[in-house]
């Protein structure tokens, strides 16, 4: 039998994946820098790689996986359009990713550690998006 752990670990995953796509995709177009513009895409493609396969363990479990929080998703869209009314520069994109990737990574590690009961392949996906986090992180520095 299939832990309640691992199904609510793989929805935290899920839901945070499309924040994340959500959050690249509204930046992209401000963005100037076409180095900073490579690594968004291909974090976006490396998001959606992990959530195929996200999607392939909750169809085993049959489940329709989780949406974003409303309210969250909301907050995110108005600071983001704010700050980029503001300015429109490649430093407040990389700032509004590096404050993304922080809250992805600290909510995962969260999860990670409630959810302790879930199966080693949720978990793996989870460190895997964890390390992905970071890695955009590391990556927008030098636009900071």
């Amino acid at each position: 039998m299939i832990s309640p752990d691992t199904i609510k670990l793989l929805r935290e995953c899920d839901a945070g994946i499309k924040m994340g796509v959500l959050s690249i995709d509204e930046v992209l177009g401000y963005v100037h820098a076409a180095k900073m513009k490579k690594i968004l895409i291909e974090c976006k493609e490396e998001h959606n790689a992990i959530k195929q396969e996200i999607q392939k363990l909750l169809d085993e479990y049959h489940d329709d996986g989780k949406d974003p929080n409303p309210i969250a998703k909301s907050m995110s869209w108005i600071k983001t359009n704010v700050k980029l009314i503001v300015d429109e520069s490649d430093n407040t994109i990389a700032e509004l990713m590096t404050d993304g990737c922080n809250m992805g990574v600290k909510s995962l590690n969260k999860y990670l550690n409630e959810y302790k009961a879930a199966d080693d392949r949720a978990k793996d996906k989870t460190k895997r998006l964890i390390e992905l986090e970071k890695k955009l992180c590391e990556q927008m520095h030098p636009f900071l």
